[in-house]
């Protein structure tokens, strides 16, 4: 069901010919100044593997993957890519990759379960990175400093932006702040986890989420992760389980926590093991990707995506994703942008 945000007096900065120009300068920059600031190789990735290996991401467990037979493989199915969490982690062995240095790359999927709107799309592109670590580094405090990181490089964009086009003001707080999904909820125990995340990001304007996927006090958990990518199940020094979350900035177009990345410390072979028994998942230790991890040919590592249309978006003050990139949407909903002065592509 799509469902259309309609912001009061909406009127684009620019038009669409620097629009474009504003897309293209916002992708080279970011992707040049995280890669500078993590010590990340860019790499070429898939936009399909085979089904069956365990390699493509699950996401929250019910998306369907767009597949495919394959002709000359006798009809095996293949799958476009949800994103790629554990593909990236094979390339770091694969490329034998050394600690503190990783891996960037285009990330581009079809999503076909998304509820088309302002936010989401069939089409999704994100920048997926990997970091290789260490085991003393698989704590929080690792966690933080690579997320501040990942944040001043999007305030360093953000700055080359509105030097570009004096049109667009710099809106985004120097600081981001870190709060874990439980305490989120002890703050506003009577709130939906999106209302939660609303009322705590329109206070603190850029906010880390922690613990995306444990389960809370209230035996909910704030939002879902696939058990065998990112460990959300480790107790940290904070007191609580999760190594993972979602980085999300208030929009002030849309009025609403606007996530920007999700990321993690990926799973060891002990939470794996435990992630996938506290999901009923037990069977994917035959899996390729997953023997690999239990074999040790698999580096630690952290990793996450970055939405590219949601950064431009975000740093452009658009409305809606389709002004930012070419998709397809429902009739309804491209008339209803047309009156708002919401030109999709």
């Amino acid at each position: 069901m799509s469902y259309l945000i309609k912001p009061k007096g909406y009127k684009s900065l620019i038009n669409q010919k620097k629009t474009e120009r504003a897309i293209k300068l916002i992708k080279n920059y970011f992707q040049q100044d995280l890669a500078t600031e993590l010590k990340l190789s860019r790499v070429t990735a898939p936009l399909f593997v085979l089904t069956g290996t365990g390699i493509n991401d699950d996401l929250n467990g019910t998306e369907r993957a767009v597949t495919f037979p394959i002709l000359d493989l006798g009809d095996q199915k293949a799958e476009v890519v949800h994103s790629l969490a554990k593909w990236k982690r094979v390339s770091l062995a694969d490329l034998s990759i050394k600690p503190y240095h990783g891996i960037y790359t285009d990330m581009n999927a079809i999503r076909s379960d998304e509820s088309l709107g302002n936010l989401h799309s069939l089409y999704v592109d994100q920048w997926d990175w990997e970091l290789v670590m260490k085991e003393k580094d698989r704590n929080i405090e690792f966690l933080k400093n690579i997320v501040q990181r990942i944040y001043n490089s999007i305030l360093r964009t953000e700055f080359y932006v509105s030097e570009i086009f004096p049109e667009i003001k710099s809106f985004l707080p120097e600081k981001i702040t870190f709060i874990h999904a439980e305490e989120l909820l002890q703050l506003y125990p009577n709130l939906t986890p999106k209302e939660r995340e609303n009322a705590f990001v329109q206070k603190h304007k850029a906010v880390f989420i922690m613990g995306i996927g444990s389960v809370l006090s209230n035996n909910e958990k704030h939002d879902g992760r696939a058990p065998d990518y990112d460990d959300w199940s480790t107790e940290n020094t904070d007191g609580y389980t999760g190594l993972n979350g979602d980085i999300l900035v208030w929009n002030p177009v849309l009025e609403i926590a606007f996530e920007i990345s999700s990321m993690g410390i990926r799973v060891d072979k002990k939470a794996l093991v435990k992630q996938l028994q506290l999901t009923g998942n037990e069977n994917r230790l035959a899996l390729y990707f997953h023997k690999r991890l239990m074999e040790d040919s698999l580096p630690l590592s952290i990793g996450g995506g970055i939405g590219q249309s949601r950064l431009c978006m975000l740093l452009l003050h658009k409305a809606h994703v389709g002004e930012v990139q070419a998709s397809i949407w429902p009739e309804e909903q491209r008339a209803a942008c047309a009156e708002l002065g919401i030109n999709l592509f």
